[in-house]
């Protein structure tokens, strides 16, 4: 074990069952990793409390709310939901991640399959990808037309102010990382039997387009960055930190009953 100078609260931390798991865990042996994941757990404890709240108090007011996450491919969204999600009731909650359309969808209004997986009352929904599919990643790889690009661009900020008028809350998320981060996590990715499912076809083209993906993402902040649905950009080199930010800023924008003891 390296040699490290502890203060009486870190060896407080740490001879706690929590802080026993988190330095176990490590092979070698690693006390500053181990306090750092401690006090990531214990903030990620106090924000999932008011999480509860939060859902107590959309049940309790019969609110919709809608989360929608975007990011570039291993930027962490997937993970930032699962620590949202891991500790509220699953029966007033929804994770969508919709696959490519079906060709009926293809001859439908492009926003109508999202409309059906929309909150009903006392429901939180959370989109891990959702109609700005069209605003990047549709575009970039040739999944759409011009044309169709055009009228997304068009129509969605008007799309959103009806969703907000109608009385559902809209909160806006993208993650961001560095094309370096990216290239890393992909190199995990690729050498985990486990999450090697996640690499797509996509995915394996997204440090070739880089560039490309990043003027369509500009194009997308300046047009959608509105004071009715304002985005909410997370740095997400930093896992642990995005997925903290993330819960805050999703606990900052609705005004949920913070005095309700759970």
């Amino acid at each position: 074990m390296q040699k490290v100078q502890l203060s009486p609260k870190d060896l407080k931390k740490l001879n706690t069952k929590r802080g026993l798991m988190a330095l176990l865990t490590e092979e070698p042996y690693n006390v500053k990793k181990s306090l750092r994941y401690y006090n990531y757990e214990s903030k990620l404890r106090k924000l999932q409390e008011e999480l509860i709240k939060l859902q107590f108090w959309a049940i309790d007011n019969n609110e919709r709310i809608i989360v929608i996450f975007e990011g570039r491919d291993a930027a962490g969204k997937g993970g930032a939901i699962r620590r949202i999600t891991e500790r509220i009731n699953p029966r007033h909650f929804r994770i969508v991640a919709l696959p490519k359309p079906t060709d009926e969808e293809r001859t439908q209004w492009y926003f109508q399959r999202y409309v059906l997986q929309f909150p009903k009352a006392g429901e939180i929904v959370f989109f891990d990808r959702s109609w700005y599919n069209r605003a990047v990643v549709e575009p970039v790889n040739g999944f759409c037309t011009i044309d169709e690009y055009h009228i997304f661009m068009n129509q969605v900020n008007d799309f959103e102010r009806m969703i907000t008028e109608s009385g559902i809350r809209l909160a806006k998320i993208y993650m961001s990382i560095s094309k370096e981060e990216q290239e890393h996590r992909f190199t995990e990715i690729k050498s985990d039997p486990l999450k090697q499912w996640k690499m797509s076809p996509v995915d394996e083209r997204a440090q070739e387009l880089w560039d490309v993906y990043s003027q369509y993402k500009t194009k997308m902040f300046e047009k959608t960055n509105t004071k009715i649905a304002p985005w909410k950009t997370i740095d997400a080199d930093k896992k642990i930190s995005a997925r903290l930010q993330s819960i805050q800023h999703i606990l900052d924008n609705i005004p949920y009953d913070r005095k309700r003891k759970v």
